[in-house]
């Protein structure tokens, strides 16, 4: 079985020609998952093929970079809008990333005026490859009837719902056809020296050895094919299919590729999963693509016995083996995990290129019944172990679940699985605990903590010095104390208690940046203790930081923002706005037709700057950030945090 993906933007018609592809086997035995990926099983003239139709959402795309793990080629299925060839920029980088063939298709020919030349350039921006044109459009007027073949130079008249006809070459079409294949025989020829000699020397390629080269070209990853039809109308589907059956590769190609991406070896996986979830009162179900023969339920895979295996879409039991490059549903195989290169003792990394950017959007979650937070926690485990666009933290000041995802959308479908798979209810808001603050002048302060309970009492005497620490210096701690007033077996529990009344300041925030000095103190024979004398450097260090003018501090985050260069004018404005700083940007070395913007911004505006930025771009940006320093704040802005968060007694010390 061979397999490839379909990716595209949404509304391009990926699902229409995976279905038109399929015939009517795609009604009964298409599987589809909670993020909208369909995978479809078919025969097409008697070989069996599976097709991963994968989602247009930009924030369903680590999902579809698993699929690549899985599949022998892709299929980017592209509008004939040449405006909207910038929608394609992130699957042309994601499929490019993985070495991958890759084929074009020109869908809904028949609904455009624009000429094709100017949509295949306009791809072209976006495509590190050159895409190579394999046919060109017969017109009827404005109307698009057919295609031209320009290898075997055989015309094909469209027709509705059956398959094209072929005829003569119309004599509106010769010159173009000529003019097409000069271009297409002068980009084959950079691949083979003997094509290159007979265009020299004005000779006619042979047809077989065209297709030859042709073959050669997609499957070294040389170029991209680009084909034109219609897949509502079935027009264009037969040859593209016919495309992929003589010069797509095969598995044992896509197992080599794996190895050598992953330093697996020569041997190479075994198999690999691409996708897994949550089902209730059936545990995790997980799909597997074997690389090799013999994969077959109660075997050894990845270190345990692999369970049941089931077809795809159909849920009858799976054929035992599995061929190379057979498709299964694995169940009761919990050791299983999704995005993972399977061995026989042990589960792999998969290459750098399958793995999702960094989530930018960052919610904070709390059951709606507080009996649930224990079970919230093992349920997003859960859901993180094989969804590959999430990643689950906890918040350092609330110790809350904090969940990073890829955008709204994302944090639906997960609220949805928690809901309806694990049975909790869940409630988002954007995180708290960013802010933190600091002094701005030394003070001294003299605590003495006595308490008389009956019988022994608790007695500590300390003077403390308070000051300022360099930004970023974090907490420090030392002494200056003279003659034993403290003995020294004290001095760590002072230290201690310090530490502790930098869990909330004067305004209400955790203390960042200063400084302790232990300078003199007294102690009782019967009534000191540790307990006492850490909470007398508690109590001390608490009075001398709302002595010391204490002043707010938020956290700059450096953000590298990844776009399509038509749209970073507009990303300079956008981070100004957010009171943001651009740093400088650069064409991406790794991306054909993206800039790099780098950035440094407030870390309470990485939420605003996700938005804007999915809007400003078409949805189609996406930005890492990574903590830089804190920074001041102050007048308007601060008091406004302090009262919103500080509460009252923020507000008391803010009008001090």
């Amino acid at each position: 079985m061979r397999c490839f993906t379909v990716l595209g933007p949404a509304g391009a018609g990926k699902t229409t020609l995976v279905n038109r592809l399929a015939g009517p086997q795609a009604a009964g035995e298409r599987f589809e998952t909670r993020d909208g990926l369909g995978v479809v099983r078919f025969d097409f003239m008697d070989e069996p093929w599976c097709a991963i139709d994968c989602p247009g959402d930009i924030e369903t795309l680590p999902q579809a970079r698993a699929a690549l793990l899985a599949s022998d080629a892709a299929v980017i299925v592209v509008s004939p809008d040449p405006e909207a060839a910038v929608l394609t920029a992130p699957f042309f980088r994601a499929v490019e990333a993985s070495g991958m063939p890759c084929l074009v298709f020109v869908n809904r020919i028949d609904e455009t005026r624009a000429r094709l030349r100017d949509v295949v350039a306009g791809l072209q921006d976006y495509c590190g490859h050159p895409i190579v044109l394999r046919q060109i459009p017969i017109r009827d007027g404005e109307q698009v009837v057919g295609a031209v073949d320009l290898v075997s130079e055989r015309a094909w008249r469209y027709q509705e719902g059956g398959p094209s006809a072929l005829v003569e070459v119309p004599e509106s079409a010769v010159a173009r056809e000529h003019e097409a294949r000069a271009e297409l025989l002068e980009n084959l020829s950079e691949f083979d020296d003997r094509l290159l000699e007979e265009i020299v020397e004005d000779r006619e390629p042979a047809t077989g050895a065209l297709y030859a080269i042709c073959c050669r070209a997609l499957a070294e990853n040389r170029a991209n094919p680009a084909l034109i039809g219609s897949a509502l109308h079935g027009a264009g589907v037969v040859r593209l299919m016919k495309l992929l059956r003589h010069e797509a590769p095969s598995v044992d190609v896509l197992r080599q590729r794996l190895a050598a991406g992953s330093q697996a070896g020569e041997a190479g996986p075994m198999a690999v999963t691409f996708h897994a979830q949550y089902r209730k009162h059936l545990g995790k179900e997980k799909i597997l693509r074997a690389l090799v023969d013999g994969v077959s339920a109660g075997s050894s895979l990845a270190g345990g016995n692999l369970g049941a295996l089931m077809e795809v879409g159909t849920g009858k039991p799976a054929s035992s083996p599995l061929p190379a490059g057979g498709i299964a549903l694995a169940l009761k195989s919990d050791h299983l995990a999704a995005s993972r290169l399977l061995f026989a003792d042990r589960s792999g990394d998969p290459p750098a290129w399958a793995c999702s950017p960094e989530p930018m959007f960052v919610r904070s979650l709390a059951p709606e019944n507080d009996r649930d937070q224990a079970k919230l926690s093992l349920a997003l485990a859960r859901i993180a172990e094989d969804d590959p666009g999430l990643a689950v933290s906890q918040e350092g000041a609330t110790g809350a679940l904090v969940v990073h995802l890829q955008g709204p959308m994302h944090l639906r479908r997960v609220l949805s699985m928690l809901a309806e798979e694990f049975g909790v209810k869940a409630s988002d808001h954007a995180p708290d605990g960013v802010w933190r603050e600091t002094i701005s002048r030394p003070a001294s302060i003299h605590h003495r903590h006595r308490k008389q309970t009956g019988g022994a009492g608790q007695f500590a005497d300390v003077k403390l010095t308070v000051r300022p620490n360099r930004r970023g210096g974090g907490f420090s701690f030392d002494e200056t104390v003279k003659g034993g007033a403290v003995p020294r077996n004290y001095i760590p529990s002072i230290e201690a208690g310090a530490r502790d009344a930098l869990a909330s300041g004067p305004l209400g925030f955790p203390v960042i940046d200063i400084a302790v000095t232990l300078t003199d103190g007294q102690y009782h024979a019967v009534d000191s203790s540790d307990f006492a004398f850490r909470a007398a450097g508690r109590a001390a260090v608490a009075e001398a930081l709302a002595e010391a003018v204490p002043m707010l501090l938020q956290p700059i985050h450096e953000a590298a923002i990844h776009a399509p260069a038509l749209y970073t004018g507009a990303l300079v404005a956008m981070i100004s706005s957010l009171k943001g700083r651009v740093l400088g940007f650069e064409p991406n070395p790794d991306a054909r037709g993206w800039d790099l913007l780098r950035t440094r911004l407030p870390a309470v505006a990485l939420e605003e700057l996700g938005q804007a930025l999915r809007s400003a771009t078409q949805g189609i940006g996406w930005f890492e950030s990574a903590f830089d320093h804190y920074e001041e704040v102050y007048g308007r802005d601060a008091d406004r945090v302090i009262a919103a968060h500080g509460g009252a007694r923020g507000e008391r010390v803010a009008a001090r």
